[in-house]
């Protein structure tokens, strides 16, 4: 499924120096290929934004070429940005109205930073949630990523979700344990799915919420759920758009800021993502980090270039067979026209026929 560059968003040329695949407007019209809109709500803070898109790029761009995929980012004017992020924001995101009115085939919502543990205090709550219903009643299949899972949940079933007493952080192994789905058709079993959170939506609440249940974890619970007609709404309590190099990004600012005096204790590793090596040069970095603040000396360099090579990503391919599954079904369901969520004889209650399996 080529992406293709409708404007002059720079993920845009990350991702082909990447090797994605990212067709021109001219080549796109050439193409006798079906065009579908996907629209993402980027609610990431500033550092993350541009990284986001291109995660959530790649994850479309390489599922199947069945057809071309326009992207149209989008964010929440009541989220704080500096002058930067809303001057990059301005010159190549898109207003929600415009995306409101030419209509969508599918969108996904991200994840955001949240102050304080309520939800519902938020300055994005209202704004989001007016996001949440149009797509329900417009969309044909909305994604949703770990605090929009939260949003989505609160909002429309009632499920608040629970602080944890120590922070989800890490890599972790799941199991399908809902293969009729097609969402999980030809993925492997068994996966890992990167986690960052210190909030849970449990089993007993996504049970609550009449949710079909598809893949989850015996240490971190639920990863990948639906909308009880299967397809409307999916939700990831995980992070599977995560680059290799994503939870090491997070160590080192955390790492930072208590480099810094921000915070009092000093991370701890991620679970199941960096080897023996790698911890080794962690800890030596903390000791003569500890060194230098007893001698008043400036902090040392974060070994980031050292620890890159020896990470390993688990979870990639089988994000991208699940999300290229998502596509093709949305693909199967959805109206050529986008103001018509779904096509004629299909029961919007039950568009994948789930019922009758």
């Amino acid at each position: 499924m080529p992406i293709v560059a409708h404007n002059q968003l720079p993920s845009f040329a990350r991702l082909r120096a990447e090797g994605v695949t990212v067709l021109s407007p001219e080549r796109a019209r050439n193409q006798d290929i079906r065009e579908l809109h996907v629209g993402l709500l980027n609610m990431m803070p500033d550092a993350a934004l541009a990284a986001t898109e291109r995660q959530f790029f790649r994850l479309v761009g390489e599922s199947n070429p069945i057809a071309q995929f326009y992207v149209h980012p989008f964010t929440l004017p009541q989220l704080p940005r500096s002058d930067k992020a809303k001057a990059y924001i301005d010159a190549y995101y898109e207003p929600f109205d415009r995306i409101r009115e030419e209509g969508l085939d599918a969108l996904i919502i991200t994840g955001a930073n949240v102050v304080g543990p309520e939800l519902s205090t938020q300055a994005f709550w209202r704004p989001l949630i007016e996001v949440i219903d149009w797509a329900w009643n417009n969309v044909t299949t909305t994604l949703c990523s770990c605090l929009a899972t939260h949003a989505v949940l609160e909002f429309r079933y009632g499920q608040k979700r629970r602080p944890q007493r120590e922070k989800i952080w890490g890599v972790f192994p799941h199991q399908v344990v809902d293969k009729q789905h097609p969402l999980v058709t030809d993925v492997n079993t068994r996966f890992d799915v990167p986690h960052s959170r210190w909030n849970a939506v449990e089993r007993d609440q996504f049970d609550a919420a009449g949710l079909r249940v598809l893949v989850e974890s015996p240490e971190v619970g639920v990863h990948l759920a639906t909308s009880a007609d299967g397809l409307r709404f999916v939700f990831f309590q995980g992070h599977p758009e995560y680059d290799t190099i994503s939870l090491l990004k997070e160590l080192k600012r955390e790492a930072l800021r208590y480099a810094s005096g921000e915070i009092e204790a000093f991370p701890p590793f991620p679970v199941n993502y960096l080897g023996l090596h790698e911890r080794a040069l962690v800890r030596e970095y903390r000791l003569r980090l500890e060194e230098a603040r007893m001698a008043g000396r400036e902090p040392p360099e974060f070994p980031e270039a050292l620890l890159v090579p020896g990470l390993d990503n688990t979870w990639h391919d089988t994000a991208e067979a699940v999300v290229g599954n998502w596509m093709g079904l949305m693909y199967q369901v959805t109206h050529r026209d986008r103001k018509i969520p779904f096509m004629e004889g299909v029961d919007p209650n039950d568009p994948l026929g789930l019922a009758r399996r």
